[in-house]
């Protein structure tokens, strides 16, 4: 956040510049973290999750519960676990953000290293024919001239604009730290995402595969009837319009399921034609009944993207520093030591050596407004950093909210849906006994059997999304990634 600075420390910094190797000031502002309201929450009442019926396990929200370690392994499913593994190891996504981290860090090395005086080694040869007119006559003198020396350099930083620069900087890097961190966050919930959608495909194809052989018997029970004229043809045209209906959901499950492996190959950084995804399922992947929720207060301090919003913050404030040590004197301190003779021989002498100190103030006094405007356009755009800050707290909170609320419903709708599972199979049970007694058609069963079908295919969606929505609030609440064991991250 923003300071306001008065006259009196620009009088206490020009005093300073007489004792600028000791004492310096650094103008413009000092960053402060922004704070979070205190009001801030993810709801207006504490938030539980119902029953998802007595088939289903119930979830269970623990406030104030950080997410800790590898939160997929609470899927209890080895085979994800290895996947994770080789995602993590093998991504580009992350080779990448790891590069952009070390170049930004280069970058500050490189900044900081202004800080300190700079040293140079100059060396040279003249030969050089010098007229002697003016002194003996119209006359020539040929002579050569070597030289070699160090040359010593210091700005004192009196008013900290290299001091604000390696401030920036090392924002900077931190940005690109968390940008790191965003990126494992992105990459193992896509992960986990790509799982559930290969193990959701899999159970709605099984799904509609059941009900397309019920379509079928109905179909050839149908035209049984229509040859023996029990039926009419259009009962066996009715037949043939809901076999192909059904049918045309298979296709869009085998690009779905198609999809997911592919795009969970790519999270591991192979191509489709060297790797292939276990075949996951609902029977293998556990529903994690425990979900940890960060304090409100907590959470900006623990996403990676409020963080690199934050970090991006801190970059702008510091750029006004920048900007507004542009309007003081620059105190720049030099030194060399020089050796200088006409032949080499006589080069490294005692007779030989030169050396001079000296030092320069260069204060700025008229440049059109360049420098206030510049130092304005650095105060506008921390301005609108903070906005952005803001707006990125502003979509974590909501996110956490939605995901919450989110799994409050799967629980009503997985509810519902197994309501209705069990009801088409006491349907079918009951028309299957009817049928045995005489007392029910053939047709009736492939109905109820159609019907428990159907169910089946609602309850594995409703089932998927409670699984996709646990994975969305592991991410909402930052992944863990603190405890992720990157070098680069501790």
């Amino acid at each position: 956040m923003i300071s306001s600075r008065t006259t009196g420390v620009m009088k206490g910094c020009i005093l300073g510049s007489v004792f600028g190797m000791l004492f310096g000031c650094a103008v413009g502002p000092d960053f402060t973290r922004p704070e979070p309201s205190p009001a801030a929450g993810y709801s207006r009442s504490p938030t539980s999750l119902p029953a998802a019926g007595s088939a289903d396990v119930q979830q269970h929200v623990l406030p104030g519960v950080q997410v800790v370690g590898q939160w997929w392994e609470l899927f209890h499913a080895p085979q994800l676990n290895d996947t994770l593994a080789l995602a993590i190891a093998g991504s580009p996504t992350l080779d990448t953000a790891r590069a952009t981290l070390a170049q930004a860090q280069q970058a500050l090395a490189a900044v900081a290293g202004t800080l300190y005086p700079q040293a140079d080694l100059g060396a040279s040869g003249t030969r050089e024919r010098v007229s002697s007119e003016a002194f003996v006559g119209p006359n020539h003198v040929v002579g050569n001239l070597f030289s070699i020396g160090p040359t010593v350099s210091f700005g004192p930083d009196i008013f900290g604009g290299v001091r604000r620069k390696i401030e920036q900087q090392t924002a900077l890097a931190e940005v690109q730290r968390y940008e790191l961190a965003a990126a494992y966050l992105s990459l193992t919930g896509n992960a986990v995402t790509q799982a559930i959608g290969i193990a959701s495909a899999h159970e709605q194809t099984n799904a509609v595969t059941d009900i397309v052989a019920v379509d079928q018997q109905n179909l050839e029970l149908t035209q049984i009837e229509q040859e023996a004229g029990k039926a009419a043809m259009t009962d066996v045209l009715s037949a043939q319009s809901q076999l192909a209906a059904d049918r045309a959901l298979l296709p869009p499950l085998a690009q779905q399921l198609s999809a997911a492996a592919d795009a969970l190959t790519l999270l591991v950084g192979k191509t489709p034609a060297e790797w292939t995804p276990p075949a996951f399922d609902f029977d293998t992947l556990r529903l994690p009944t425990e979900l940890p929720v960060t304090l409100p207060s907590i959470l900006a301090h623990e996403r990676p993207d409020i963080l690199a919003a934050e970090a991006q913050l801190h970059a702008a404030s510091a750029a006004i520093g920048v900007a507004t040590a542009e309007l003081y004197p620059d105190v720049t301190l030099t030194a060399s030591w020089t050796q200088a003779a006409a032949s080499t021989g006589a080069l490294f002498e005692s007779s030989n050596a030169l050396w001079g100190v000296g030092g320069g103030v260069t204060a700025p006094l008229f440049h059109g407004g360049t420098l206030t405007a510049q130092r304005r356009e650095a105060i506008d755009a921390f301005t609108a950093q903070l906005g952005i800050y803001r707006q990125t707290v502003l979509q974590a909170f909501g996110q956490v909210a939605d995901t919450l609320h989110a799994l409050e419903h799967d629980a009503n709708a997985l509810d519902a849906q197994r309501q209705a599972l069990d009801a088409a199979q006491a349907s079918l049970e009951l028309s299957q006994e009817s049928y045995k007694e005489g007392q029910a058609s053939f047709i009736q069963v492939l109905q109820a059997q159609r019907l428990f079908g159907q169910a089946r295919l609602g309850y594995a969606v409703a089932k998927s999304q409670r699984y996709l929505d646990t994975t969305q609030l592991f991410e909402a609440m930052g992944g863990a990634w603190r405890d992720w064991k990157e070098p680069a991250m501790r």
